[in-house]
């Protein structure tokens, strides 16, 4: 068999083992990247493909002499077409569950970060307003204590549960909405509108689909308390981020943790890249990215393939 990965510089920084991977099958490629144009060269007499953000749609699944499986390094399996796959039997599995102690830990950097007005006091520090102080300490800008605190969760998953249990180490009281789209009520749960109301940090945990595609609006915004926080380390199509820079810059909100944007890498006029303001706290989808976790991913992948060659269903998809 043979077998390749599209694009391993998205995973990888050479900090990872890829041993396992590479004796996965009989053979085994390794590419940084791969250009739209190189695809269907690279797919020929293939068996085995990893992706992580390759896009395999049907002309690449049809035009695939070969392949027999499709391994996703990912939890989202948008950018592989699974009906083209299901059509050309071709097997499809993704990965879940290995990055869930990197976003938590993620989601509370944000958090921390804000609350405690990190970003403010080192720019203080910057300044010099530490060295002149006539006090052993700077008090300018107010810091919150998150015991005590409501926390809004939308997407009550696998990673949204993890942040409900490292909130309740905090001594948060957590809240979770109703599933986008749900009617009646449900237990536990409470409506999207009643949550941005109570929570004084909502933070997003569901996946991007048609239901949950601008979630996060103008309205929305607009229920939420003026010092409250958005934490967004899901998917940046969630949020309207053009209400989302307004509703920052006005003050309407007391501000955001993003880690997600709707187009990846941004271009320059990004709305959120245009706002200079210490209240809004910018990462590069990278709360996934802890080494441990992009190890346990590549590790996932490697016993999925081993799994289907030995006829075993295993993160099937399709």
């Amino acid at each position: 068999m043979r077998g390749i990965f599209l694009d391993k510089s998205s995973l990888d920084r050479d900090d990872l083992d890829f041993s396992a991977l590479n004796n996965a099958v009989d053979t085994w490629y390794n590419y940084e990247v791969t250009a739209p144009h190189e695809l269907a060269e690279r797919l020929r007499d293939v068996e085995v493909v990893v992706t992580n953000k390759v896009v395999l749609d049907e002309q690449a699944i049809t035009t695939a002499n070969a392949l027999r499986l499709i391994c996703i390094a990912a939890t989202g399996t948008n950018n592989v077409d699974l009906d083209a796959a299901r059509r050309a039997g071709i097997a499809v599995c993704n990965v879940e569950r290995y990055a869930t102690p990197s976003v938590a830990q993620h989601t509370f950097a944000l958090i921390l970060s804000l609350t405690r007005r990190l970003t403010e006091y080192a720019q203080a520090i910057d300044r010099g307003d530490w060295q002149r102080s006539e006090q052993f300490c700077l008090l300018d800008y107010p810091i919150r204590e998150l015991n005590g605190l409501t926390l809004g969760i939308i997407g009550y998953g696998e990673l949204g549960q993890a942040v409900a249990r490292t909130a309740a180490c905090f001594g948060m009281h957590v809240i979770i909405a109703q599933r986008p789209g749900g009617k009646g009520p449900a237990t536990e749960r409470v409506d999207l509108a009643t949550l941005l109301g109570q929570a004084d940090i909502v933070s997003l945990h569901c996946p991007l689909a048609d239901n949950t595609r601008n979630l996060i609006g103008a309205g929305e915004l607009a229920l939420m308390k003026q010092d409250a926080l958005l934490i967004n380390t899901a998917r940046g199509g969630i949020v309207d981020e053009v209400a989302l820079a307004l509703a920052i810059a006005e003050g309407r909100i007391g501000g955001a943790g993003i880690d997600v944007l709707a187009e990846e890498p941004p271009k320059p006029d990004s709305p959120l890249l245009a706002i200079d303001s210490p209240r809004l706290l910018l990462t590069p989808h990278v709360a996934w990215a802890s080494r441990a976790a992009r190890q346990r991913l590549l590790d996932e992948v490697v016993e999925n393939i081993r799994a289907f060659v030995h006829g075993e269903p295993r993160y099937r998809i399709v």
